[in-house]
């Protein structure tokens, strides 16, 4: 097959990578998608076909670069930007794909947000095309109306993708199905540059979610692990040799599930999904797993491990193909990692520590054999920068710095120079990504990671890392879930809390919890206050929901002894 690309030397869009797989393995299933009601196959050249005809529809409305990227700045797009408010889909991926061929810039929009979180990430991203499932319509349009009267707020362009819920699409939408089927004139597609943008809006723990502007050629290498430097017969063979199946069990509205699939399918791999739209059902997971012979799937972390390792002590399921799961995202409470293994003994799990600002910075395996080392191993480009950020730290220092990437990192925030100059600095002429996280070397050169400095609590005028304390509670055998934030102290500034979910049945007791996180972290850091609850709260994506922690911690009760003398120390 021609891919309609030459050879850039080393520097590949992931058009032209996936131009590349598809001419190698055409017939090989590139989609899976599997719902209660039915499931979904496609190819690699189907998936092109398709994602080609919806590129061309794009163009033919406008849709594709306004300005090359040598005349932008670093958090400047120059591609009109395609919203997709869906659930996981195979048509998620096509929108992806068909955008990034049309040289316009898809981005994520969770479809848990309000119809003004919506409006307003819609506004802020600049969307002049919505790409969405029918039963969302409703709330996109109550969105779509708070932004009629701004510019372009009127002009979007509308595709609809039928899933099955038999609500009508909105006035004006063309629907998908139109659009990916059309006769177009795929000949006259734009030739895309490894220059273009993937663009993936992520909040993290807290804040307004923030646009991430990665050049493609980058992602391919830092974010999903392409070959750095690869020539088109090296993508090529590596397709062919063929990397099995992968399964995305985290959301495509996310990070970690679009890494995966592209991951995946870069590499000439069958990708999975599932049905998202219903809550997480680790009986439903499992099973796909068994059924397509699953290789390698991704979790994030507690929220997805635990109910699997419930459902496959529940017995039934022959999972031979599995060999590695990923997971990352969320902390996974280290029992439950042991629990996982011994149900999966020829399974290795992969820590991953990263972010969508930095793709995969280092990394901690662990398998039955194997415990989970207490450090992680740096992936090519990460360092620790000393505190000030003046140079990268040396192993065994004791000095607490700040986690880093060079070489290929994101440009920048979209529309935010100040953001984007903090995260994403020049230092030594080298573009670096900075996240926020604290971290040292230890004398063996591996990252012992301390947590965000965000979240640092200050209490007596020690440094408290809430990620530390919440994986001390978590290895408590009757603690399901963890949360640890701050309140104030008229005394010590701020006193440590952590918001605890105990398994049905247990009698744990907030000096019962203080006293189990004392015997692996100092007692300063230990909580002083504790709040035992039937639930911790998460996102939808497993990640910490730290503002209800924050309110829930106003009902949280003393947990020190009171023979034993306060303060951080005690």
């Amino acid at each position: 097959m021609e891919t309609g690309v030459d050879d850039p030397g080393g520097e590949w869009s992931l058009p032209a990578v996936l131009d590349i797989v598809t001419g190698a393995v055409p017939d090989r299933e590139m989609l899976v998608w599997t719902t209660a009601r039915r499931t979904v196959r496609r190819t690699f050249a189907e998936v092109a076909d398709r994602s080609r005809r919806l590129a061309a529809f794009l163009v033919a409305n406008g849709i594709g670069v306004r300005r090359e990227r040598a005349e932008l700045e670093r958090w400047e797009c120059g591609q009109s930007p395609v919203a997709v408010v869906a659930s996981n889909c195979p048509e998620y991926v096509e929108t992806m794909l068909g955008a990034y061929r049309a040289r316009a810039v898809p981005f994520n929009v969770n479809h848990h947000y309000h119809p003004r979180e919506v409006a307003a990430l819609l506004e802020a991203i600049g969307a002049e095309a919505v790409v969405y499932h029918r039963r969302l319509g409703p709330p996109l349009a109550q969105a779509l109306a708070l932004t009629a009267g701004t510019p372009g707020g009127s002009r979007r362009l509308l595709l609809d993708i039928d899933d099955g819920s038999g609500v009508p699409a909105l006035p004006g939408s063309v629907s998908f199905e139109e659009a990916a089927a059309t006769a177009q004139d795929v000949s006259a597609l734009p030739e895309p540059s490894p220059d273009d943008l993937y663009l993936i809006c992520t909040g993290g723990t807290t804040g307004a979610p923030k646009g991430v502007l990665w050049r493609q050629a980058d992602l391919y290498v830092s974010g999903i692990g392409g070959l750095d430097g690869g020539t088109a017969e090296q993508i090529a063979e590596l397709a062919r040799t063929g990397a099995g199946v992968w399964f995305a069990a985290s959301p495509l509205m996310h990070s970690a599930g679009q890494r995966t699939v592209l991951a995946a399918v870069t590499r000439g791999a069958t990708a999975v999904l599932h049905d998202d739209a219903r809550p997480f059902d680790a009986r439903e997971i499992l099973s796909t797993v068994a059924r397509e012979g699953v290789g390698v799937m991704t979790v994030v972390g507690d929220a997805y491990a635990r109910p699997m390792v419930d459902e496959l002590r529940a017995g039934g399921y022959d999972l031979p193909a599995l060999r590695q799961i990923g997971t990352g995202g969320a902390a996974t409470n280290p029992r439950v990692k042991r629990e996982l293994l011994e149900a999966l003994p020829n399974v290795t799990i992969v820590d991953g520590y990263g972010s969508s600002e930095t793709g995969g910075m280092a990394f901690a395996a662990s398998s039955r054999s194997a415990a989970t080392p207490a450090s992680f191993t740096l992936s090519p480009g990460t360092v620790v920068l000393a505190a000030d950020r003046s140079r990268q730290l040396l192993p065994g220092e004791d000095e607490i710095g700040w986690t880093a990437r060079a070489g290929r990192v994101p440009l920048g925030y979209l529309g935010d120079r100040a953001r984007t100059e903090q995260t994403f600095p020049i230092v030594g002429g080298r573009r670096m990504a900075v996240p926020g996280d604290r971290a040292r070397l230890d004398p063996d050169g591996r990252l012992v990671l301390l947590g965000r400095d965000s979240m640092v609590i200050n209490s007596g005028g020690e440094k408290v890392f809430v990620e530390e304390v919440e994986e001390a509670i978590r290895r408590h055998p009757d603690v399901v879930d963890a949360l640890v934030v701050g309140r104030p102290d008229e005394r010590f500034g701020q006193e440590v809390v952590a918001l605890v979910q105990a398994r049905p049945g247990a009698e744990l007791t907030p000096a019962g919890v203080r006293e189990f996180a004392a015997r692996s972290v100092a007692r300063f850091k230990a909580p002083r206050a504790v709040l035992l609850c039937d639930r911790v709260a998460r996102h939808a994506n497993g990640k910490p929901d730290y503002a209800w922690a924050s309110l829930a911690a106003a009902d949280a009760v003393p947990a020190t002894d009171p023979a034993r003398p306060g303060g951080p120390r005690s």
